[in-house]
């Protein structure tokens, strides 16, 4: 009924709090659709997990810009389709961009849900990988808060190369 990367997307977010990964599903998710077919909402969700990694490690500049790109982004009527409260997600927005202006400490957001099968889709995620629903950060794990530094990019760059023996190949 859900897409299985929206259903990871939360499980990331709110088991994990694995906003690198939350972001990694859900751009994967949004360019397998013609760029005609592309909604908004995924973006919006991205910069939701973005915004939250940025103020997580202190980047306060980013998370604004990220939350502010997120609040542009998404509808109300699309989110409650999807199974959010979206008006109160949007809400939360407002108030967490505010918060970061202010430069007030990370803390832990949860996104509304309103409907109980995408909670329940969500739940049986987590009993599948063995991980706690509406877990706390662990902000004394430097993997999850410096992923992006951190992660193993050995696939990506070896991805890289090969399209870029591809190319050379096809021009010759």
């Amino acid at each position: 009924m859900y897409p299985q990367a929206l259903i990871d997307y939360l499980v990331y977010f709110h088991a994990d709090r694995d906003y690198f990964e939350c972001h990694e599903v859900l751009e994967e998710y949004w360019k397998s659709f013609h760029q005609t077919e592309r909604s908004d909402m995924w973006v919006g969700l991205i910069q939701i997990a973005v915004g939250l990694y940025h103020h997580r490690r202190g980047n306060f500049s980013g998370a604004a810009k990220m939350i502010a790109g997120a609040i542009k982004r998404l509808n109300v009527e699309e989110l409650n389709r999807y199974g959010f409260n979206g008006q109160e997600l949007i809400d939360r927005l407002i108030v967490r961009k505010q918060e970061i202006h202010e430069e007030k400490p990370y803390k832990d957001m949860d996104l509304p849900i309103q409907l109980n099968s995408l909670l329940r889709a969500c739940e049986n995620r987590c009993s599948e990988r063995n991980v706690r629903w509406l877990s706390q950060s662990d902000l004394q794990n430097e993997f999850l808060l410096h992923k992006h530094k951190l992660r193993d990019r050995s696939g990506v760059l070896a991805e890289r190369e090969a399209e870029i023996q591809r190319r050379r190949h096809t021009s010759s």
